[in-house]
């Protein structure tokens, strides 16, 4: 599904771009604007950002793994 129209963003690109910074660096603090910049894209109009917010959070490399939340 597309979840930003004015930059062509699917749920599937923000799902892997998650997946991809998690992988990364496993405690890394993500955020709409650190996922544009891993699609090489930018906001525009703003109007997909509850939508984009609602994507990431559902994704579940989001989350950090419990181990890191106990020791941090």
């Amino acid at each position: 599904m597309i979840i930003c129209h004015c930059q062509r963003i699917s749920d599937q690109d923000i799902r892997a771009a998650v997946d991809w910074m998690r992988a990364a660096d496993p405690q890394a603090l993500i955020t709409p604007g650190k996922v544009y910049r891993a699609l090489g894209k930018r906001a525009d109009c703003g109007g997909c950002l509850p939508l984009f917010i609602d994507t990431i959070g559902k994704t579940a490399a989001f989350r950090l793994p419990e181990k890191i939340l106990r020791t941090g």
